[in-house]
């Protein structure tokens, strides 16, 4: 959070850069603007909220987030669920302001039937795994594997993510090999006493 954002924001885009992997950040929404200002790398939203703008106090609606200089939201992390009218609502509001989402999913069968929103990139993450030592592409491959076969089956245009204990180059592999595009972290780097040795780390895995 707040000066911690940033660096690991700064830390990221400098060795993404060097390796050349493309990088994205999603901060807390109370430093989005900050950390958007900071890199030039991708910044998303952890959350974003449907309906539109107005008398909404409280809510984080897609013209908040693009006036933040977002590039786009996660949408229904397993942290912040969301209903499938709202998700479909957020994506495509995102999709209209060109902004980009990240929906998120616990399993093959949500994978699927998310799919069917159309998003650019889907995050398959099994909630029982995030923050933990096990990564998905370890102790359940076939649930990497599965998802990208059922989200092509939908949504050729999707890329598919895929998240929960992901913690060094060979669990990035893992899931580089099952079909996945990229990963999604947060405890792997945000929890390492070394950010930069821990992104280093899982960046070797491209």
């Amino acid at each position: 959070m707040g000066p911690g954002a940033v660096r690991i924001a700064q830390l990221l885009e400098s060795v993404g850069r060097e390796v050349g992997v493309a990088t994205a950040i999603a901060p807390p929404l109370a430093d989005l603007a900050h950390v958007a200002t900071a890199v030039s790398i991708p910044v998303l939203a952890q959350h974003v909220d449907p309906g539109d703008a107005g008398a909404r106090t409280g809510y984080v609606p897609v013209e908040s987030i693009a006036a933040a200089g977002a590039r786009g939201s996660l949408v229904n992390h397993s942290e912040h669920p969301m209903s499938m009218p709202d998700i479909e609502d957020a994506v495509r509001r995102l999709s209209e302001h060109r902004l980009a989402a990240v929906v998120c999913a616990a399993d093959v069968p949500a994978a699927r039937r998310l799919a069917a929103t159309h998003p650019p990139y889907l995050a398959v993450e099994p909630p029982e795994l995030i923050g933990g030592n096990r990564s998905v592409s370890t102790a359940r491959p076939e649930v990497v594997s599965g998802t990208v076969a059922a989200v092509h089956s939908v949504s050729a245009g999707t890329q598919v993510l895929c998240g929960a204990g992901v913690h060094d180059r060979r669990d990035v592999a893992r899931a580089l090999d099952l079909g996945a595009e990229g990963v999604l972290v947060a405890s792997a780097v945000t929890r390492s006493p070394d950010a930069e040795r821990a992104i280093r780390e899982l960046l070797a895995g491209f």
